[in-house]
């Protein structure tokens, strides 16, 4: 049944595969399995998408609450009475880049609460898939959820990009002589990060750049920056730790072009427990010293 919504819910076989750490083959024969159980075909097999039939729909509006009780159920039984769990759903980018490196801050304050993370692009349902609190990313006039920080977009490398004799990059023209590391458009065609609409921000022209490399996570953007395979877009204040420590450097100005930021949303019923108002407070703290040193070390070519 959990590896049934799993495909329900992602639309495919492989995503559920990896989000429940099995083969492939080994998720399509459990479907087929439960579907010669009971008789029925779950889904109609389409070109590189799966839909529910009826009995698949039917499945689903039973099996999805009964599955977040009993994951409820079970952390609560699991773990012991003097500890609390908490479950937070965020982006890859924000939990590798930002909160991951603040954890052991919040574990050291708070040594009775256990953090359970999932690091996704899926909007979560938090009551229906078990979550307590979501950071999500999104355009500032239309995001729920209460802000944590707006973001700044400036272009970054690694420093020695330049001592391996790369050309310049003193002028957003000079980015034609580089590679532009960038991420894939999301489903609805989006490109979160575009180098054309930062280049419009600062009032120059579109760039035809040396090459272009594509990376369907923003953790991985910046992995390939860190790496001087070229130059990314760095989201401030999710790269402040490496601007700081001089790993990126900001070779161009800063613009505010994406007007989008990072929103905490916490459940109504998770919102009655000291465990999650502990972390949703420690988050905002968090949040605005990242926002105070926004603009503190800033590394840029020498």
């Amino acid at each position: 049944m959990a590896a049934f919504e799993a495909v329900a819910r992602l639309g495919s076989v492989t995503q559920a595969a990896a989000e429940r750490f099995v083969t492939q083959s080994a998720m399509s024969r459990q479907i087929r399995a439960l579907e010669d159980d009971l008789g029925h075909a779950l889904f109609l097999r389409r070109h590189r998408a799966l839909q529910l039939t009826d009995a698949g729909m039917q499945l689903l509006r039973t099996v999805t609450p009964v599955l977040a009780q009993l994951r409820q159920t079970v952390a609560q039984i699991r773990a012991p009475s003097v500890r609390e769990v908490l479950a937070l759903t965020t982006t890859p980018g924000f939990a590798a880049l930002w909160l991951v490196p603040r954890l052991a801050s919040f574990t050291r304050e708070q040594p009775g609460i256990d953090v359970r993370m999932d690091a996704s692009f899926a909007a979560r349902d938090l009551g229906r898939d078990g979550f307590d609190l979501a950071v999500r990313y999104g355009p500032v006039d239309r995001t729920p959820g209460q802000m944590l920080f707006s973001e700044t977009v400036v272009p970054v490398c690694s420093p020695h990009l330049f001592k391996r004799g790369a050309p310049s990059l003193r002028d957003p023209t000079d980015l034609s002589c580089h590679t532009l590391l960038q991420m894939a458009p999301d489903k609805a065609g989006l490109m979160p990060l575009d180098w054309d609409l930062w280049l419009q921000s600062v009032g120059a022209a579109p760039v035809q750049p040396k090459a272009r490399l594509t990376f369907s996570q923003y953790n991985e953007t910046i992995t390939a920056a860190l790496a001087g395979q070229g130059i990314a877009l760095g989201k401030r204040p999710l790269v402040n730790a490496l601007l700081k420590s001089g790993r990126l450097i900001a070779p161009l100005e800063e613009v505010d072009a994406t007007r989008r930021g990072f929103f905490l949303i916490v459940h109504p019923d998770a919102a009655k427990r000291p465990s999650v108002q502990a972390f949703a407070q420690w988050l905002m703290q968090q949040a605005a010293a990242s926002t105070r040193e926004r603009r503190k070390g800033t590394a840029s070519v020498p």
